[in-house]
This record gives C-alpha cells, sequence and structure tokens, in this order.
C-alpha cells in the first residue's frame, strides 16, 4: 500500500512510519516540524519506499499519484502548559492542525 503519514517527525508518527515500512508499504511522511524532530526520521533518508515532505497540512497539499491510506497524526502534540510547542501556547496551530489537516 502507498500510506501517506501526517506528523511523521513526531514520536508516533516516525514510529509508525519503521513499523510500515518494515512491513513493505510505501510511505509518504509530512510534517512542517513545529513539534516533530528531524532526528526522528532521518534514517529513513535513504530508503527507496519513504518520501519526505516538508508541510503545513492546514495548507492545501498535493502528492502525486494514488494513495492508498491517509494517517494524519499531525498536531501539536503536548498538553503541558509549560511546553512552548503545546495546545496551550499554540492553540489556532492545534486547531488548524485538526480541521483544516484533515480537510486537506
Amino acid at each position: 500500500m502507498r500510506i501517506l503519514i501526517t506528523g511523521a517527525a513526531g514520536f508516533l508518527g516516525s514510529h509508525l512510519c519503521d513499523r510500515l515500512l518494515a512491513d513493505g508499504h510505501e510511505i509518504i511522511g509530512m510534517d512542517n516540524f513545529i513539534t516533530g524532530n528531524p532526528d526522528n526520521i532521518a534514517h529513513l533518508a535513504g530508503n527507496a519506499n519513504f518520501s519526505f515532505y516538508k508541510r503545513d497540512v492546514s495548507n492545501y497539499i498535493f502528492v502525486t499519484g494514488k494513495v492508498d491510506a491517509i494517517l494524519h497524526f499531525a498536531s501539536p502534540a503536548s498538553p503541558n502548559p509549560q511546553s512552548k510547542s503545546g495546545y496551550f501556547n499554540l492553540p489556532i496551530q492545534t486547531m488548524k492542525a485538526g480541521a483544516l489537516g484533515t480537510h486537506n
């Protein structure tokens, strides 16, 4: 299957990329790195079945070719009010990633 994973550089998204690639799937990863970490997917750079696009899913995204599944994990991930990249400090980005990211 050809699968698009948004939030691919986050904790859950990056582990899911690893698992699905190990199962033989082709993965298209997207992340804007607002909370995701490029180090989480750096080891996938040479994998022929992995392609990555730095995109904000709250804006329109375009993927060429057929996509069999979309797994939407893009969101500022921390409910910790002290976190600079958490829900409380990024309320608009959090809502856009959830609502517009799903729509796009």
